[in-house]
Protein backbone atom coordinates (compact mmCIF):
# COMPACT_ATOMS: atom_id res chain seq x y z
CA UNK A 1 0.00 0.00 0.00
CA UNK A 2 0.96 4.03 0.04
CA UNK A 3 3.75 4.71 2.46
CA UNK A 4 2.60 7.42 4.58
CA UNK A 5 -1.61 7.18 3.51
CA UNK A 6 -3.88 7.18 6.48
CA UNK A 7 -5.31 4.17 8.49
CA UNK A 8 -8.44 4.51 6.87
CA UNK A 9 -7.15 4.83 3.05
CA UNK A 10 -4.98 2.03 3.83
CA UNK A 11 -7.92 0.09 4.81
CA UNK A 12 -10.56 1.66 1.59
CA UNK A 13 -7.63 0.39 -0.55
CA UNK A 14 -7.46 -3.41 0.96
CA UNK A 15 -11.65 -2.94 0.83
CA UNK A 16 -11.66 -2.09 -3.03
CA UNK A 17 -9.46 -4.91 -3.82
CA UNK A 18 -10.96 -7.73 -2.26
CA UNK A 19 -14.35 -6.35 -3.72
CA UNK A 20 -12.66 -6.63 -6.97
CA UNK A 21 -12.34 -10.60 -6.36
CA UNK A 22 -15.32 -11.86 -6.79
CA UNK A 23 -15.95 -15.11 -5.48
CA UNK A 24 -14.97 -15.52 -2.10
CA UNK A 25 -12.66 -18.89 -2.09
CA UNK A 26 -10.59 -16.04 -4.43
CA UNK A 27 -10.73 -13.56 -1.57
CA UNK A 28 -9.45 -16.47 0.66
CA UNK A 29 -6.92 -17.41 -1.16
CA UNK A 30 -5.70 -13.95 -1.77
CA UNK A 31 -5.03 -13.52 1.70
CA UNK A 32 -3.72 -17.11 2.16
CA UNK A 33 -0.99 -15.57 -0.64
CA UNK A 34 -0.41 -12.13 0.98
CA UNK A 35 0.54 -14.10 3.74
CA UNK A 36 3.12 -17.01 1.60
CA UNK A 37 4.82 -13.22 0.17
CA UNK A 38 5.08 -11.23 3.29
CA UNK A 39 8.48 -11.16 5.29
CA UNK A 40 9.43 -14.18 7.52
CA UNK A 41 9.77 -12.39 11.20
CA UNK A 42 13.09 -13.28 12.34
CA UNK A 43 13.12 -15.73 15.27
CA UNK A 44 14.15 -13.06 17.70
CA UNK A 45 11.23 -11.15 18.26
CA UNK A 46 8.88 -14.24 18.38
CA UNK A 47 8.82 -14.03 21.53
CA UNK A 48 5.42 -14.58 24.06
CA UNK A 49 5.80 -10.56 24.89
CA UNK A 50 4.75 -10.14 20.58
CA UNK A 51 2.13 -12.77 20.75
CA UNK A 52 -1.17 -12.29 19.92
CA UNK A 53 -3.95 -13.94 22.48
CA UNK A 54 -6.80 -15.31 20.87
CA UNK A 55 -5.72 -16.63 17.51
CA UNK A 56 -5.92 -20.00 15.85
CA UNK A 57 -2.37 -20.36 15.34
CA UNK A 58 0.85 -18.62 16.79
CA UNK A 59 0.82 -15.06 15.82
CA UNK A 60 3.19 -12.45 16.53
CA UNK A 61 3.13 -8.40 15.84
CA UNK A 62 5.48 -6.46 16.72
CA UNK A 63 6.09 -2.59 17.17
CA UNK A 64 8.63 -0.44 16.29
CA UNK A 65 8.21 3.75 17.29
CA UNK A 66 10.21 6.35 15.86
CA UNK A 67 10.70 9.80 17.32
CA UNK A 68 8.17 11.62 15.21
CA UNK A 69 5.41 9.71 17.26
CA UNK A 70 4.61 7.50 14.49
CA UNK A 71 4.89 3.41 15.11
CA UNK A 72 5.37 0.46 12.29
CA UNK A 73 4.48 -3.03 12.99
CA UNK A 74 6.02 -6.14 11.68
CA UNK A 75 4.50 -9.42 11.71
CA UNK A 76 3.95 -13.38 11.35
CA UNK A 77 1.90 -16.39 12.34
CA UNK A 78 2.27 -19.73 11.72
CA UNK A 79 -0.45 -20.27 9.53
CA UNK A 80 -0.84 -18.78 6.27
CA UNK A 81 -4.28 -17.17 6.29
CA UNK A 82 -3.67 -15.72 9.97
CA UNK A 83 -0.41 -14.29 8.39
CA UNK A 84 -2.38 -12.95 5.56
CA UNK A 85 -4.49 -11.03 7.97
CA UNK A 86 -1.61 -9.94 10.70
CA UNK A 87 0.48 -8.60 7.91
CA UNK A 88 -2.65 -6.78 6.18
CA UNK A 89 -3.68 -4.89 9.61
CA UNK A 90 0.15 -4.22 10.12
CA UNK A 91 0.60 -2.59 7.19
CA UNK A 92 -3.19 -0.87 7.68
CA UNK A 93 -1.65 0.49 11.20
CA UNK A 94 2.15 1.17 10.20
CA UNK A 95 2.50 4.30 9.79
CA UNK A 96 0.64 6.09 11.83
CA UNK A 97 0.79 8.17 15.09
CA UNK A 98 0.01 6.62 18.49
CA UNK A 99 -3.48 8.41 18.93
CA UNK A 100 -4.53 7.32 14.99
CA UNK A 101 -4.38 3.80 16.06
CA UNK A 102 -5.64 3.95 19.27
CA UNK A 103 -9.01 5.83 18.22
CA UNK A 104 -9.89 3.58 15.86
CA UNK A 105 -13.26 2.09 15.72
CA UNK A 106 -13.36 -1.82 15.40
CA UNK A 107 -16.68 -1.03 13.23
CA UNK A 108 -14.22 0.34 10.79
CA UNK A 109 -13.11 -3.33 9.55
CA UNK A 110 -16.86 -4.09 8.40
CA UNK A 111 -16.18 -3.71 4.87
CA UNK A 112 -13.68 -6.05 4.53
CA UNK A 113 -16.73 -8.65 5.32
CA UNK A 114 -14.72 -10.88 7.48
CA UNK A 115 -18.22 -12.38 8.67
CA UNK A 116 -17.75 -14.07 5.19
CA UNK A 117 -14.75 -14.46 4.56
CA UNK A 118 -13.49 -16.15 7.47
CA UNK A 119 -14.58 -18.43 10.33
CA UNK A 120 -15.87 -17.37 13.90
CA UNK A 121 -12.26 -18.84 15.22
CA UNK A 122 -10.49 -16.77 12.62
CA UNK A 123 -12.39 -13.60 13.20
CA UNK A 124 -11.94 -13.77 16.97
CA UNK A 125 -8.22 -14.19 16.09
CA UNK A 126 -8.67 -11.16 14.03
CA UNK A 127 -10.31 -8.98 16.58
CA UNK A 128 -7.43 -10.21 18.79
CA UNK A 129 -5.19 -8.81 16.60
CA UNK A 130 -6.61 -5.54 16.27
CA UNK A 131 -6.81 -5.46 20.01
CA UNK A 132 -3.22 -6.25 20.42
CA UNK A 133 -2.10 -3.19 17.52
CA UNK A 134 -4.22 -0.99 19.62
CA UNK A 135 -2.97 -1.88 22.72
CA UNK A 136 0.19 -0.54 21.93
CA UNK A 137 -1.43 2.55 20.71
CA UNK A 138 -3.00 2.83 23.71
CA UNK A 139 -0.05 2.08 26.40
CA UNK A 140 2.65 4.47 24.27
CA UNK A 141 0.21 7.35 24.29
CA UNK A 142 -0.61 6.99 27.83
CA UNK A 143 3.59 6.74 28.72
CA UNK A 144 3.33 10.01 26.37
CA UNK A 145 0.79 12.32 28.03
CA UNK A 146 2.81 11.00 30.92
CA UNK A 147 5.75 12.14 30.04
CA UNK A 148 4.15 15.42 28.84
CA UNK A 149 2.79 15.77 31.72
CA UNK A 150 5.61 15.13 34.25
CA UNK A 151 7.69 17.91 31.78
CA UNK A 152 5.24 20.42 32.33
CA UNK A 153 5.29 19.83 36.18
CA UNK A 154 9.34 20.13 35.87
CA UNK A 155 8.96 23.36 33.72
CA UNK A 156 6.26 24.62 36.27
CA UNK A 157 3.41 24.85 33.75
CA UNK A 158 1.64 22.08 35.20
Amino acid sequence: MKNGSTISSKLEDYIHMLNLIPETIDKYLWLMDLGKKSAILPEKFKLKEFEVPGCQSQTWVVPHFTYDDKIYFTADSAAYISKGMVCLLADIFSNSTRKEIATFKEKELKGLNLDILLTPGRRNGVYSMLKTIQGYGHRHEEEKNTKNFVLDVLRGSG
